[in-house]
């Protein structure tokens, strides 16, 4: 029968011949011209549903991914310093990583802050930091990832009013908040109000970022700490997914149309060191969202069914033990993720699992991919793995057993995967999933069955194994608390007070967006503790609870 519809094939070169092509040359060392993808028609094509061969016709032949270089010590100041560093060394996009008492909403001279300020990320404050942290940087041409969860909100208000203080309006603004409430609950316990309350700060961010902010991705919905917390593959999948569901359901029941904020959500996966494993879990990956989107979400949109996301390689790979061999171990992950399709990809330095890193360490670590994009030629092709029976049926097997998980949930929540994620949590369900997981893997190493180099297996030279460290001093604290009390002594007091009582009243009338107020709030240098504190009294806080 003779039919005029385009094939897939047709479709797919169509697609990739209207794509701006790197100018570079794509064949091996030796000379042979390489395709840009390869399998017969059925095995489908990069850029067509479901994507599992990745959600772009032409993928790295147009632009290789982000080299996203995750940064962020002591003051503001440091940080900008590093950050410009990173650009210079060819990093083509910044993620800004805050302390601990920023991840908790508390600012830098509160009593639970002692001895942590700076340490494991930087410390903001109010919006004097946030303009110094991206003091000299163009955000209207580089993209920033900020990895904060509970403060989201708030510190995305301080981001907007940085940058149109810097004149760039929010418009113009690239980049990704992570804003991934659920997997706190679920595994990096950073949560501060209950999870239902803390859901309604999440579903304002995305309203506000979908009718103002056209090229910021309001949710970076994250499978890292799930991972990194103890859970399987298929586990920081499922989960991962499952709460990437649970969020479209949220936004829907607001009243947003699925294609109006869906193609603005993004992922965060985790590279962890079984190889094959991770290439499978992001396959997959795409194939479930599309599906999902389309079939039970409604979307039309392909932008609203491509699962596009950031890859870091796994911190919890790395060991403390002959520490150079994570250099070994972050390029094999990096390679993974790039096999997988990542859009964006973070690797880790060889002493993070000492300190944070030094220069020299992420400048290694950055050079690592900068190797992988430009010398091995493995970005020349779409989906290389594809067609191998390997790769392919464990694609189909990850895929299978997340499908279980998702039945649960639904059970779990009378038909809402929203319903069912927030139960999960509230009846400890994905914490004990994850807890077994560890323990599981914890006694096969601690049995020899599986060997980690240099702690349990070949740990001969682990005592002379000294490198530098970057150190964090209470010296840079006390300069951030004195920063704090200069702000707080130059700002008008009345006026901060006036923007926190109207927030406190906002916050108790679940139908208002809170984000014009917390924008407000940033530019009379209202602090991040007393904006997550007037919140507080309004939402209560969380307290978990463990079930024995």
């Amino acid at each position: 029968m003779v039919t005029d519809q385009p094939t897939p094939r047709e479709i797919w070169e169509a697609e990739f011949g209207a794509s701006p092509i790197r100018d570079t040359d794509f064949t091996t060392l030796s000379g042979i011209p390489l395709d840009p993808v390869y399998g017969p028609d059925d095995a489908g094509f990069p850029g067509q549903f479901p994507y599992t061969r990745g959600p772009y016709a032409s993928m790295y032949r147009s632009k290789l991914w982000t080299m996203r270089m995750f940064a962020g010590f002591g003051t503001a100041d440091d940080t900008n310093w590093r950050f410009k560093e990173i650009i210079k060394a060819g990093g083509t996009g910044l993620s800004t990583a805050f302390d601990m008492p920023t991840l908790l909403g508390l600012d830098s001279d509160d009593p639970m802050s002692l001895g942590e300020v700076g340490r494991c990320g930087v410390a903001v404050d109010t919006l004097r930091d946030m303009e110094d942290l991206y003091a000299g940087i163009d955000l209207g041409t580089v993209t920033t990832s900020m990895t904060i969860n509970s403060p989201a909100a708030p510190i995305l208000a301080m981001f907007i009013a940085q940058a149109e203080k810097a004149g760039v309006a929010r418009s113009r603004l690239g980049g990704t908040l992570q804003n991934d409430i659920l997997k706190e609950y679920q595994a990096q316990k950073e949560f501060v109000f209950p999870p239902r309350q803390s859901m309604r700060l999440v579903r304002d961010s995305i309203a506000f970022t979908a009718a103002e902010m056209p090229r910021w991705h309001s949710v970076s919905i994250s499978g890292y700490h799930i991972r990194e917390a103890g859970s399987t593959a298929v586990e920081e999948l499922a989960f991962t997914l499952a709460n990437g569901f649970a969020y479209v359901e949220l936004a829907v029941q607001a009243g947003l149309p699925v294609d109006t904020f869906a193609p603005r959500l993004s992922f965060f996966f985790n590279a962890h060191i079984d190889f094959f494993e991770e290439i499978a879990k992001y396959r997959a990956a795409r194939r479930i969202w599309a599906r999902w989107m389309r079939d039970r979400y409604g979307a039309e949109d392909p932008r609203s069914m491509q699962c596009r996301f950031h890859t870091q390689t796994a911190g919890v790979s790395l060991t403390a033990q002959q520490p150079e061999l994570n250099i070994a171990r972050t390029a094999i992950e990096a390679l993974a993720g790039v096999l997988g399709g990542t859009q964006s990809l973070h690797t880790n330095s060889m002493d993070e699992a000492l300190a944070l890193p030094t220069e020299k360490a992420a400048r290694i670590a950055l050079r690592t991919q900068q190797i992988i994009a430009h010398e091995t030629n493995v970005a020349h092709v779409a989906d290389p793995l594809g067609g191998s029976w390997f790769v392919e049926e464990l694609t189909d097997e990850v895929e299978r057993q997340a499908e279980e998980i998702f039945a649960h949930l639904e059970t779990l929540g009378d038909g809402s995967m929203l319903e069912g994620a927030i139960r999960g949590i509230e009846e400890n369900w994905f914490q004990g999933r994850i807890s077994d997981s560890a323990y599981d893997l914890e006694r096969r190493m601690n049995a020899g069955q599986r060997i980690t180099v240099g702690v349990n297996a070949f740990t001969d030279g682990n005592e002379e194994d000294q490198i530098p460290l970057l150190r964090i001093t209470n010296e840079d604290e006390q300069r951030q608390r004195k920063r704090l009390e200069s702000v707080r002594s130059d700002r008008n007091g009345d006026a901060v007070a006036e923007v926190l009582a109207k927030l406190g009243a906002q916050a108790a009338d679940p139908e208002v967006n809170l984000m014009p107020t917390l924008i407000e709030a940033a530019n009379v240098y209202a602090s991040l503790g007393e904006i997550m504190s007037t919140m507080g009294t309004v939402f209560g806080r969380h307290v978990e609870v463990p079930t024995i």
